[in-house]
């Protein structure tokens, strides 16, 4: 499956309309979430002393309403609310299907033992895009496949859209999605995969802050700080904010401004890690990461206290600057990137457990701690070389012994 965004152009009686259908949409979305929450509450969470974990699980998912219970009320909503048959029934029963899927994880995160958080009714800023489903409801009535194309979506009208790229496979789903103060649609297609020609270079990957990634044959990417850079004109932008009267047509704009920046740095992120991504992908057969837990890495240090209790230095102040450091990075996103390029590529990526790579010789295999500031590994058997490149190399051993057999060609004859 694969994703084809394009920047729709509208003037603004049409925005006005997409609007008008995609507040309706969450409407429709808190309401069908208030009608599981109320069957819910009702018969489990009101008397949850009459049930052990087990049943309790088994009502939940028994006695909330179900999808294609209230996939049938769309029809007396209708009626009682006729606004709604002007938006395309596929756009409205995809508002239930996604209030399903969303119950469908909770009762998956209960099953699995997790601790879930009950599903949210969404606010203005929450609810973003509404879809239709395969071709119904929408079509190009001119341009398809040029830089300009006209799209007609039922109920709303026409939109210009901005074909930067052509579309390829099958379409599946079409979903109109609002990004600040900027229309897009987002074609869903099924496209065959085209593997690329076999690699024989294999290669591990220590993703950090000082560098981006040190690869395992001693190359670096740089990090790019995107968010760094633009961190005094954000601090601007956020005053500027704060100034201003809460519900004012100032404070309004000011707010617009500040998301705007916020935006263009997302996108510079995004463009950064789908370069970084296929440059990887178009040259490595396989490729070795550590399987991170990001939201552990920036947990908040505990409080420390003495026997007084007075609290004592934890550090804090500095765990923020490397927090903000490994977020402003974005491993997770990398490196799901480069999973989704190397699937369809028939690249194979591996993640190893991170326990101790950066403390063990590649060489000798020694385990030696090291502190953070120590950024180049000296071993007694003579190994000498950068802390993340031999950290990299580290890796790309436990990942070739991960490896089942037969994954991989191991020369150029094979």
């Amino acid at each position: 499956m694969k994703a084809f965004k394009y920047r729709i152009e509208a003037n603004r009686a049409t925005i006005k309309r997409l609007q008008w259908v995609l507040d309706c949409a969450r409407e429709l979305y808190n309401a069908a979430l208030t009608e599981r929450r109320a069957a819910y509450e009702t018969h489990v969470k009101r008397h949850p002393g009459y049930y052990d974990d087990e049943t309790r699980q088994r009502l939940t998912r028994e006695l909330t309403v179900d999808y294609y219970g209230q996939k049938r009320d769309l029809v007396d909503i209708k009626e009682l609310r006729p606004e709604y048959q002007e938006i395309a029934s596929h756009v409205l029963q995809d508002v239930i299907l996604r209030v399903k899927h969303t119950f469908d994880r909770l009762f998956e995160r209960m099953k699995n033992g997790e601790k879930p958080g009950y599903p949210r009714f969404k606010g203005r800023n929450q609810y973003h895009s509404f879809t239709y489903p395969g071709h119904a409801g929408w079509k190009f009535t001119q341009g398809a496949g040029k830089s300009k194309a006209l799209l007609s979506l039922s109920n709303i009208g026409a939109v210009k859209v901005k074909m930067h790229r052509e579309m390829e496979g099958k379409i599946k789903t079409l979903t109109v999605k609002r990004d600040g103060e900027h229309w897009y649609c987002i074609f869903t297609c099924e496209v065959e995969a085209v593997p690329l020609a076999v690699s024989y270079e294999d290669v591990g990957i220590d993703l950090g802050v000082t560098h981006f990634a040190a690869l395992s044959n001693g190359e670096f990417i740089d990090h790019p700080r995107h968010f760094k850079h633009a961190e005094k004109k954000l601090a601007s932008l956020q005053q500027a904010v704060s100034r201003k009267k809460k519900g004012s047509h100032r404070r309004a704009r000011a707010v617009k401004i500040l998301a705007k920046q916020h935006r263009k740095i997302r996108n510079q992120r995004k463009d950064f890690h789908h370069k970084a991504s296929r440059t990887l992908v178009d040259r490595y057969q396989v490729i070795v990461f550590e399987d991170l837990q990001t939201s552990s890495l920036t947990a908040t240090p505990k409080p420390k206290q003495d026997e007084k209790g007075t609290y004592l230095p934890n550090g804090a102040a500095a765990k923020a600057g490397l927090n903000k450091s490994i977020l402003d990075a974005g491993w997770s996103t990398f490196t799901q990137m480069v999973v989704v390029k190397a699937a369809s590529a028939g690249r194979t990526v591996v993640f190893v457990n991170p326990s101790k790579t950066s403390q063990t010789c590649p060489n000798c295999g020694t385990i030696r701690k090291k502190t953070l500031d120590e950024r180049w590994h000296s071993c007694a058997c003579g190994c000498e070389l950068d802390r993340d490149t031999a950290s990299a190399k580290v890796i790309l051993d436990l990942g070739h012994k991960a490896l089942p057999g037969g994954t991989r060609p191991t020369s150029a004859t094979a």
